[in-house]
C-alpha cells in the first residue's frame, strides 16, 4: 500500500502554529505509546526548537509497558521530558503540572528575577490526528474544553485554554506531514487509525498486522480467536473469519468483516497490550 494525505486545511494549521510559537513556553507533543515515534511529526522540532518540550505518551494502557519504558528512557535521553499515560483515565493528570513547571524551571527562575509573579506557564499542544490530543486537555483540564472523536480531524481551529493560575494551554488542529519517506511509518499510522479508514484497504491493513503480531507476539491471534497460527496471512485471517462467523450472503466468508473485527480488536486492546516498534537501537 501507498500512504499520502495531506488535507489544504493541515498546511494552513502549520502556517499558523508557525505563528502561535512565538507566544508559548512550552510544547505538549501527545504521541500514540505503541507507535512513540511514527506518530511524532517531524515537523515539530523545527517549530519548536529553544521551546521546552514535553513528550505525552498516550494510550500508554494499550501499548507494551516493557517497550513503552524504553521508549521513555529513548526520549528522555534526547533532552525531553516524558510521561507516559491513558488520558482517557485521568489517572497521573494532577502530575501534570509538576512536570510542566519543572520543564519550565528556568523560565520561572527568570521572570522571578525580573520581578515577573505569576505569570502562567503557557504551552501548546500539538499532534497528528487521531493520538487523543483533546482527551488530553478535556482530561487536564477536568472539563469539556475541546471537542473529541475517535476519527482524525476533529479539533478545527485553535483555542486558548485556563487550566490554572500557573498553565494556560493552547489547543491546534492535528497536523500530518506531507509525504511518508518510510511506508512503514504510514502502514503504523493506518493501524492506529490516524489515518482514515474509508482511504484505505482494509483487507491489505489486516494481512499486514497479521504478518507483524505473528512475528513480534507470537501466539496472540491464536489465544484470541482460538485457532492455529497458520504459515499463510491469508489463511489466517480467513481462521479468524471463520471462528468469528463472518458470512456474507450464500454463506461465503466474509474476509473483509473480519479485517475490520481484527483491526478493532487490535485499536481497543482487545488483542492485548501490543506496541508497534522498538526505539531505535543507539
Amino acid at each position: 500500500m501507498n500512504f499520502q494525505w495531506y488535507p489544504g486545511h493541515m498546511t494552513k494549521a502549520k502556517r499558523q502554529m508557525q505563528e502561535d510559537i512565538k507566544l508559548i513556553d512550552l510544547v505538549v507533543e501527545i504521541v500514540d505509546a505503541r507507535i512513540p515515534l511514527s506518530s511524532r511529526n517531524p515537523d515539530i522540532d523545527e517549530l519548536g526548537k529553544n521551546k521546552y518540550r514535553l513528550i505525552f505518551m498516550n494510550k500508554a494502557d494499550l501499548a507494551d509497558r516493557k517497550i513503552t519504558d524504553k521508549w521513555s528512557a529513548y526520549f528522555k535521553e534526547k533532552g525531553y521530558f516524558v510521561v507516559s499515560l491513558d488520558a482517557r483515565s485521568k489517572n497521573g493528570m494532577k502530575s501534570i503540572t509538576d512536570i510542566i513547571m519543572e520543564a519550565c524551571k528556568e523560565k520561572i527562575e527568570r521572570d522571578l528575577k525580573r520581578g515577573i509573579k505569576n505569570r502562567p506557564v503557557r504551552a501548546m499542544v500539538v499532534g497528528i490526528p487521531n493520538v487523543g490530543k483533546s482527551t488530553f486537555i478535556n482530561s487536564y483540564a477536568g472539563r469539556a474544553c475541546a471537542k473529541t472523536g475517535n476519527k482524525p480531524g476533529v479539533t478545527k481551529g485553535k483555542q486558548w485554554i485556563r487550566l490554572s493560575k500557573n498553565v494556560e494551554l493552547l489547543d491546534t488542529p492535528g497536523i500530518l506531514w506531507p509525504k511518508f519517506e518510510d511506508q512503514m511509518v504510514g502502514l503504523r499510522l493506518a493501524l492506529i487509525g490516524s489515518i482514515k479508514d474509508e482511504i484505505l484497504n482494509i483487507d491489505e491493513l489486516a494481512i499486514e498486522l497479521i504478518k507483524y503480531l505473528k512475528q513480534a507476539y507470537p501466539g496472540v491471534l491464536a489465544e484470541r480467536y482460538a485457532i492455529e497460527e497458520a504459515e499463510d496471512n491469508i489463511e489466517l485471517l480467513c481462521a479468524i473469519a471463520k471462528s468469528r462467523n463472518c458470512v456474507s450472503k450464500g454463506n461465503e466468508l466474509d474476509y473483509s468483516k473480519a479485517a475490520v473485527l481484527l483491526l478493532d480488536d487490535f485499536r481497543t486492546g482487545k488483542l492485548g497490550k501490543l506496541s508497534l516498534e522498538q526505539p531505535p537501537e543507539a
